[in-house]
This record gives structure tokens, C-alpha cells and sequence, in this order.
């Protein structure tokens, strides 16, 4: 019985850092302050990091106790079944339909995360689509039915397309080297302080 508390706690943490992919998939609808960082970590200090962002820009954020820090962990294609709650950042194809560039897998704890489909950042025209996986056709790609709330998308995934997940991280994660996506917030005085952290585990690049 004494452990309920910490797993509550743990579960909190997680469903808490579904923000995080809100964030991602809809930054046009945060403040004018809100900012997000893709980028590698090259100092480490109690309660900040300095960062070298992918653009090269270099950049010192603080962090606090309660900053919700996910780890993204690589999975398998074909181990996204039907009924799996996923995103994809995916480039429109002629068709209609959608090719991914990434799809990453959220825990059953974070379903309905940022539901929907809209235009993302991580390539030009490219879009994000959060939804329910029907139907699984393919047998070394696939090619993916994703349902939400107003909306049905096909995403089309290429064998080589990156698939992860998430995982309930710590500051231990925080490493020189850790590839990470920061979001959080500039003050007026142009200080920046990070509100979730994604941080890839043994050396993974977060593909989203």
C-alpha cells in the first residue's frame, strides 16, 4: 500500500507530459512567450542546461523539480497494433493520403493527446495527425487508418520511418550529448525557462 502514492504520483507525471506533444503539434495556439527547442544538450548544471539548438543556435534554460521530463524510446513498426493511440508528422501526398516522416506511440495514459490533424513544423507543408489506429495494411511498411475526433486520415509509413514511444523520465537523462526537445517560456527579460523536457534515451534523436 505504500507505493500507491508514488505510483499515482508517476501515472500524474506522465499523463501531465501529454502537454508536451500538445505543445508540439500546436504551437500556433500557445502564448506569443511560449518556445520550443529541438536541440543537444552541452552543459548540465542543477537547474539549468545550455543547449546548442539545431539551427545552431546556442541557449542556457533553467529547470525546475517539477518540470515533466518524458524519455523517447524506440519501438517497432509492427508492433502498433489497431486501437493504439498515436501521432504522426507526415508530408501530404496527391492522393490525399499521408506519408509519415515519424509516428511516435503514446502510453494508454496519454490517449486523446492533441487530437486532430494540422499543419506542423517539422518540415515545410508537413502536418501532424493525433488519432486512434484502425485498420493495419502493409507487410513491411504499413499504411494506417488514424481516426479522431472530427476526421480520418490515411498515413502511409515507409519501413525506414522512425517509431517511438515515451517513457516517465528523470533529470538523470539530462546528459552532454542527450538530444532533446525543450518547450517552455521566454520572460520579458529574455530568460528561458523549460516547462517539459523530451529527452532521447541511449542516444536516440527525437524524430518529431
Amino acid at each position: 500500500m505504500p507505493a500507491q502514492p508514488l505510483v499515482r504520483r508517476q501515472l500524474w507525471q506522465l499523463a501531465a507530459g501529454a502537454a508536451a506533444l500538445a505543445a508540439i503539434g500546436s504551437a500556433r495556439a500557445q502564448a506569443t512567450h511560449a518556445v520550443r527547442y529541438r536541440a543537444t544538450i552541452d552543459t548540465v548544471a542543477p537547474d539549468s542546461l545550455s543547449l546548442t539548438t539545431r539551427a545552431g543556435q546556442q541557449l542556457t534554460l533553467t529547470f525546475a523539480s517539477d518540470t515533466v521530463i518524458l524519455a523517447v524510446v524506440a519501438m517497432k513498426l509492427e508492433d502498433i497494433k489497431p486501437g493504439a493511440y498515436i501521432g504522426a508528422a507526415a508530408m501530404p501526398q496527391p492522393d490525399g493520403t499521408q506519408r509519415a516522416l515519424e509516428v511516435h506511440v503514446f502510453p494508454e495514459n496519454m490517449r486523446g493527446t492533441a487530437e486532430g490533424h494540422g499543419p506542423f513544423d517539422l518540415k515545410p507543408l508537413s502536418t501532424m495527425t493525433n488519432g486512434t489506429v484502425g485498420a493495419v495494411t502493409g507487410s513491411v511498411g504499413r499504411t494506417f487508418t488514424v481516426t479522431y475526433q472530427d476526421g480520418q486520415k490515411t498515413i502511409v509509413v515507409p519501413p525506414d520511418t522512425p517509431v517511438v514511444t515515451f517513457e516517465l523520465g528523470s533529470p538523470a537523462l539530462l546528459v552532454p550529448g542527450a538530444h532533446v526537445i525543450v518547450m517552455g517560456i521566454e520572460a520579458s527579460d529574455g530568460s528561458l525557462s523549460a516547462t517539459r523536457i523530451l529527452v532521447g534515451k541511449n542516444g536516440l534523436v527525437p524524430p518529431m
